[in-house]
């Protein structure tokens, strides 16, 4: 049976969001890794630095994610490349990623993308809220409980 273990891209995670996760993780007993530039200082045995380059900690958590594992993160790219190695993903609101609906995501993303680029103007996140943080742990609860009934 492989490891259990939740995966943080800790650059863009809501503090409240990485608490409710390592909380969980201790209550499961499952292992909790977050990843970060060196630009944010975060600590931790399981923490994992990268440099500051452009996607480098996307790219270093896609690739130490395995079959199995859970990863938080609000990049749309890094969940379907975590989802193409059977890994679950959900954002830090509690949004899961599922496998079905990924492509429309990533054409929504593209879609908003393309707008900026030509002068247009996108609405940003709207500021985080405690039901915010229900629906982060109701998920990942929900991902954890599911992903230990699948290594009975």
């Amino acid at each position: 049976m492989h490891e259990l273990r939740v995966l943080i891209d800790a650059d863009a995670c809501p503090r409240q969001a990485l608490a409710i996760a390592q909380g969980l993780c201790r209550e499961f007993g499952w292992n909790c890794f977050t990843y970060a530039s060196f630009n944010h200082q975060l600590r931790g045995e399981n923490h994992i630095t990268v440099d500051a380059g452009p996607q480098a900690v996307d790219m270093k958590l896609a690739n130490d994610t395995r079959a199995g594992d859970i990863v938080v993160t609000q990049d749309i790219g890094l969940a379907a490349l975590i989802l193409g190695k059977k890994a679950a993903s959900l954002t830090p609101h509690g949004t899961i990623f599922d496998p079905e609906r990924i492509a429309f995501h990533l054409e929504e993303r593209n879609e908003k993308a393309r707008f900026r680029r030509g002068g247009g103007r996108t609405r940003g996140p709207a500021a985080r809220t405690r039901e915010d943080d229900q629906k982060f742990e109701e998920a990942l609860r929900f991902l954890m409980k599911k992903r230990e009934g699948e290594s009975d």
